[in-house]
């Protein structure tokens, strides 16, 4: 599901203060198939800046229009959209697929796992399309996995920009317990997490 911005940002949350921009560890961004190395990290940058061409840009290998973009973050996140704006001349990405908190993933991992959600992109140079996630599923996520398959049919994909919109959760994912002791342990204040629902979906 697309949503086109033709209403205020301010009261559908998709301005600034809903970016994750801030959470992303840029310094571990990186992409499977770039042409050139490191040029993953420009896509990311304030939403401001989202319309800015001039800075470098991610683009696959001639002959060659999939990519992969691992994205992991500072702070564990709830991810509620995500935008992509592509080049021109049908060089921008036409599906994407999601993976989540799963490191490591290559080409042929990304066409073995089945995505938590993917979606048919439209060509969004100009910044006004952001794409729903399946809000529930997107909850606690560590890091990131985009896969690009395919493109509009340009021997090569490009990508100026990916936003990702939602909250940080605040919580450091290396909690140390509190180890309590107890005389004679009541198996019913021990509930197995699937007993207790497990996470809530917020919508």
């Amino acid at each position: 599901m697309a949503c086109l911005h033709n209403h205020s940002c301010e009261e559908h949350e998709c301005g600034s203060q809903w970016s994750l921009y801030n959470y992303i560890d840029i310094s571990r961004v990186s992409a499977l198939n770039e042409s050139v190395t490191g040029s993953v990290k420009s896509l990311f940058k304030s939403w401001e800046l989202r319309l800015d061409t001039s800075s470098e840009r991610l683009e696959s290998n001639e002959g060659d229009p999939e990519l992969i973009v691992f994205i992991p973050f500072t702070s564990d996140v709830k991810i509620k959209s995500i935008s992509i704006v592509g080049g021109t001349g049908g060089t921008s990405p036409s599906r994407l697929r999601a993976f989540i908190n799963r490191e490591g993933i290559d080409f042929s991992d990304a066409q073995e796992i089945t995505p938590v959600q993917e979606w048919e992109l439209a060509e969004n140079v100009n910044g006004e399309l952001e794409y729903q996630t399946k809000y529930s599923r997107f909850q606690g996520v560590a890091n990131l996995t985009l896969h690009f398959p395919e493109n509009f049919g340009a021997e090569t994909t490009q990508i100026y920009y990916i936003g990702l919109r939602g909250e940080a959760t605040q919580m450091k994912r290396d909690v140390v317990a509190t180890i309590v002791y107890e005389a004679l342990p009541n198996p019913s204040d021990h509930k197995l997490p699937s007993e207790t629902g497990g996470i809530s979906k917020v919508i």
